[in-house]
């Protein structure tokens, strides 16, 4: 089975917010905290795209695939919102 990390903004404190893909995750239910990383019990993948598929895209063909995002929203030291957003997704 695939597993999923996403390592957390340096400093992040509880609470936050989890989001796949605009989607709100629960602790325990679609994610767990292990060694300051977000670990998922399944497959995320980042699209990249090669110079050969940018190039039909840009003749108005497209090409798409799997594209997760995985975004956290939480409050800063200054105490104002914020989000880190299509935070870095490693595959184990």
């Amino acid at each position: 089975m695939a597993v999923s990390r996403v390592k957390l903004p340096r400093g992040l404190r509880e609470p936050y917010e989890v989001y796949v893909n605009g989607v709100p995750q629960e602790l325990g239910a679609d994610y767990s905290v292990r060694e300051g990383a977000l670990v998922f019990d399944r497959e995320l993948r980042k699209d990249k795209i090669s110079g050969w598929r940018w190039l039909l895209g840009a003749w108005g063909v497209g090409t798409y695939r799997q594209d997760d995002s995985v975004d956290v929203r939480y409050i800063g030291p200054d105490g104002l919102p914020r989000v880190a957003q299509a935070l870095e997704i490693e595959l184990s």
